[in-house]
């Protein structure tokens, strides 16, 4: 909780920085600290945040409307024309996508542009909070793309977790079998359901897996238990895989990353950025991407 003697703090710089004789330089101090004192409040109080809508000119998409969430902790995003060329490198009018860990859609956006009107894209999230303002981004931009968000987990099989997060307004977080979990201390009241990928599409978008041409994979160092739980479906319908190596995550780790998704059958990139004309590397080995220190994200193409 934001305590009373923080509170009695905060309105007393208020006074003094919104004093007549304050120069302009201290109405930009005091800009900067009540974004702090937000982000402090974020990390102790729940509560909702709302999606705030801006709109981008996206070259040939036209305007584009996009829902960033008004959480102090989460960032904001400009979208913008490239990151829609990336994904359309691999992502034609009519295909069936798929991005785990979505959060609010930032990457969901410009892969649905690619689909189309007459495509789909699937945007997996387990965040509560996050996944409403998903939900926003969804019913957005009437005409240009269809997205269906589905709040879930992609697990091995289909059960229940806890969703934890460090922040009590949700920013960040992960799912866990139980309530305590390095994750953090705040427990959402309601349990997220985790589902195997390839049972759902059959249950749910059969008639689309034979267009099924890219997986998204984000998961904040999971991606390789990700991929594991979907090597069936990667086996079967063989699309393009972006995933992320977690720059925080052992060699061991960052080595396996590689290692299952090569053994599904697949050439591996690193590339710089969703960006078009970003710098794009072949990686022949594991220790090819173990080299990366920091967080840095590979697409894998089929082997022909």
């Amino acid at each position: 909780m934001i305590g009373p003697g923080m509170l009695s703090i905060y309105f007393y710089l208020r006074h003094l920085f919104f004093s007549s004789h304050t120069p302009s330089i201290n109405r930009h101090m005091w800009k900067q600290l009540q974004a702090s004192f937000a982000r402090k409040k974020a990390r102790r109080v729940t509560r909702e945040y709302p999606p705030v809508v801006d709109t981008y000119d996206m070259g040939r998409h036209g305007r584009i409307e996009f829902a960033n969430w008004s959480n102090p902790l989460a960032p904001s995003i400009t979208l913008n024309a490239s990151v829609i060329d990336f994904f359309g490198q691999f992502i034609k009018e009519g295909d069936l996508a798929i991005d785990i860990g979505a959060n609010i859609g930032d990457t969901t956006v410009p892969m649905a542009l690619c689909t189309g009107t007459t495509g789909v894209t699937l945007g997996f999230d387990p965040n509560p909070y996050v996944f409403k303002i998903l939900e926003k981004n969804a019913s957005l931009n009437a005409g240009k793309y269809v997205i269906h968000p589905q709040n879930y987990a992609i697990s091995t099989h289909d059960q229940e977790y806890f969703f934890i997060s460090s922040e009590a307004s949700y920013a960040n977080g992960g799912i866990s079998p139980t309530a305590e979990s390095r994750h953090g201390k705040f427990v959402h009241p309601q349990k997220v359901r985790g589902v195997q990928l390839k049972s759902f599409l059959e249950r749910h978008y059969a008639d689309r897996m034979s267009r099924l041409s890219f997986i998204k994979v984000d998961t904040e160092g999971y991606d390789k238990e990700i991929i594991k739980s979907i090597g069936d479906l990667l086996q079967a319908c063989k699309p393009v895989l972006v995933a992320e190596s977690f720059g925080k995550a052992s060699d061991a780790a960052k080595a396996e990353l590689f290692d299952v998704i090569a053994v599904n059958g697949y050439d591996i990139w690193y590339f710089e950025d969703f960006d078009i004309n970003a710098k794009v590397e072949k990686m022949e080995t594991a220790s090819d991407l173990v080299k990366f220190r920091h967080t840095v994200n590979v697409f894998a193409r089929p082997k022909a």
